[in-house]
Formats: C-alpha cells, sequence, structure tokens
C-alpha cells in the first residue's frame, strides 16, 4: 500500500517551501525504497520552484541529489538488500528500448525521460516527487550503489553536479597532456575542478571574481584567471582543449571560443535562460567547436561514483537543517554559497 510521509512542499510558484504529508507509491517487484538521509540543493530545483522554464506543476516536491538508506525491496530486486547505501540522480525511468536507451544514454531518450521530480509519474497518475523527504521508491534498474567511504552528505552534489561536469569531461577525454578550463566556479564549477584534476588534465578556472580565483587553487586548478584581465587572457589564446562552462546566465562565450586549440571545444553545462550568440569567425577557425552536455546516464553516473570513491572527491558543502531551506533558497539566489547547500533530512519532522 501507499506510505503517507513528511516532505517540502512548494505549493504554486514564487511560494517558500512547507513540511506537508505527500504520498509515495506501493512498492513494486522492481522498487526499491529508502530513508533519504541527505539531499543536495541544485540550482534547477530554484528554476523549477519558480517557475522559469515554463513547465512547472504544483504542489512540487523538489530534490534530484539524493542519498539514502535502503528500508524495503520489491520481489524481483537482486542488487540491493535491505540496509544498503542507495542514491537516485535524476533520472527515474525511460522507455528503454529506443536507440539512446539501448546505448546507455538514459538522458536522451527518445519517448522522454522521467525525471525524479516535477516529471508525469506513470504509475501515480500525477507528478514525481523529489527527494526533499522522508523517503523515496525508485526502480532498481535507475537506483544507483553508493560507496561507503564517501561522506554521505558531501557524496549527494555528485548525483547532479558531479556527473553534469564528468560526463562531458569524459566524453571529450580530459586527461594527462591537456589543458583543461572551466567558466565560473559555483557547484558545477568546483567539481570540474577536482575531476579533472583527478583525470590528469591541467586546469584553469576562468571567472569574474578575484576571490573565486584565488579559492579555484585552493580547489585544485593550476591558474585562475579573472575574465576581465585581458592581458591574462590573452595568455590561453588557442591553447586550451577543452573547456567546460557552467554559467546559467547570459554571457559572451566567443571570448572563450578564442582560448581553444586547434578542434577543442566550449562545452555549455549552464543553463542560461537567453539565446548565446556565437561569431562564425570563432568557430571555423581552428575547427572549433560550441557543444552542450546534459547530465549523463545511469551506468555512466554509477562510474562516475566509482571513480569519485577512487580518488576521494566530494563537494565542498555547507549542511543546513531543512527548517532553514528557505534561507538557503535566497542565499543561493544570490551566489552566496561555497559551493553546495545539502539538507540533513532527518531534521525534517
Amino acid at each position: 500500500m501507499a506510505s503517507e510521509i513528511k516532505a517540502l512542499v512548494a505549493e504554486k510558484a514564487g511560494t517558500t517551501l512547507s513540511p506537508l504529508t505527500i504520498s509515495r507509491r506501493e512498492l513494486m517487484p522492481d522498487d526499491v525504497q529508502f530513508d533519504v538521509l541527505y539531499c543536495g540543493i541544485c540550482h534547477s530545483d530554484l528554476h523549477q520552484m519558480q517557475n522559469d522554464f515554463g513547465m512547472s506543476q504544483y504542489p512540487m516536491v523538489p530534490g534530484h541529489e539524493i542519498v539514502g538508506k535502503v528500508t524495503a525491496i520489491g520481489s524481483d530486486v537482486t542488487k540491493f538488500k535491505v540496509g544498503d547505501l542507495a542514491a537516485v540522480g535524476c533520472i527515474v525511468d525511460s522507455c528503454g528500448s529506443c536507440a539512446s536507451c539501448d546505448g546507455k544514454l538514459e538522458q536522451f531518450c527518445e519517448q522522454g525521460v522521467t525525471f525524479s521530480f516535477n516529471s508525469a509519474d506513470k504509475y501515480s497518475g500525477g507528478q514525481t516527487l523529489g527527494g526533499f523527504s522522508k523517503s523515496y521508491v525508485c526502480k532498481e534498474a535507475y537506483t544507483l550503489k553508493m560507496p561507503e567511504s564517501l561522506d554521505l552528505a558531501a557524496a549527494a552534489p555528485l548525483l547532479c553536479a558531479g556527473i553534469t561536469v564528468y560526463s562531458p569531461l569524459r566524453h571529450w577525454n580530459a586527461g594527462k597532456g591537456k589543458k583543461v578550463g572551466v567558466v565560473g566556479l559555483g557547484g558545477l564549477g568546483h567539481m570540474a575542478i577536482k575531476m579533472a584534476k583527478a583525470m590528469g588534465a591541467e586546469v584553469i578556472v576562468f571567472t569574474t571574481s578575484q576571490n573565486k580565483a584565488a579559492d579555484a587553487k585552493r580547489l585544485g586548478a593550476h591558474d585562475a584567471v579573472v575574465s576581465t584581465d585581458k592581458v591574462k587572457m590573452a595568455e590561453y589564446a588557442s591553447k586550451v582543449d577543452l573547456i567546460i562552462d557552467t554559467v546559467s546566465a547570459k554571457h559572451d562565450v566567443n571570448e572563450y571560443l578564442n582560448l581553444l586549440a586547434i578542434d577543442g571545444s566550449v562545452v555549455l553545462v549552464g543553463l542560461p535562460p537567453e539565446p548565446l550568440e556565437i561569431g562564425a569567425f570563432n568557430i571555423v577557425m581552428g575547427r572549433r567547436s560550441f557543444s552542450g552536455s546534459n547530465i549523463g546516464g545511469i551506468a555512466e553516473t554509477q562510474e562516475m561514483l566509482g571513480f569519485c570513491d577512487k580518488h576521494n572527491i566530494t563537494a565542498d558543502i555547507e549542511l543546513i537543517k531543512a527548517s532553514e531551506v528557505n534561507q538557503a533558497f535566497e542565499r543561493l539566489a544570490k551566489g552566496d554559497v561555497k559551493y553546495r547547500f545539502v539538507i540533513d533530512m532527518s531534521t525534517l519532522s
């Protein structure tokens, strides 16, 4: 039978989150149920709450960086047992049969991926409800095994921020002998620094903030450039192999295209609300490209967790109580976080 649990709920656009009771579906044979221990706060949670993309449904329970402990399993589940650590990221279902799903690229499912919140839920008939809640239920095929050696609270942001930057770093072969640029130092950018360095790349951070430039080196960057410093920017002209652009506001990507070596690419992982202009000469000269990347598939996300376990990579977080979530969103909107808020869900009563 369905279970009634506490969750942090936005009842309509522009409202704050309040603790309310929601229903989780009855456990199906291929389901894993787990108590939510920690859930990260992503900027896309804020976008969805404010209906910035024009497709939000309410009441809404955000949260897609979810870590917990298994409390029940369906009769057909083989990879999990009660007491195991489990995690859910952005994806909780897909068609499973299109070319993208067959290629383990569920994030590009041709029938439309089901996200961990604010997606149509074919099992309940309503909307999926996210990880800002006491428990979660997910199909085994979309539930991830969480490494036991990582700090679970600091590892929660790996489920979105981590895979969002890991996937393009792997796809574009970041590694030894490569110069990797990171544009923007926030939740995504600080993870990109740590991962690119662990892959063996030389990491250069580009930021508008002198303070963040200093912190980039603490995080492991080999160099940090304030983007308004034209002399310093010119030092990297035509020298960078790959640039991960994490900025979610309108900005001039042409200044970064001009930093690319031959066959280099600027890969956008941020979500600016307005179109970005590209100068033709900035890409035809040097056979450069401007690309995009969107999270990763389930297998790649599990691979990423293993990589982070091996290299002891987690996010720099500020752990908060459930009662502090609305203040955290206010600070997130101002960029006042280093570098990810994570909710201790045991504090939700």
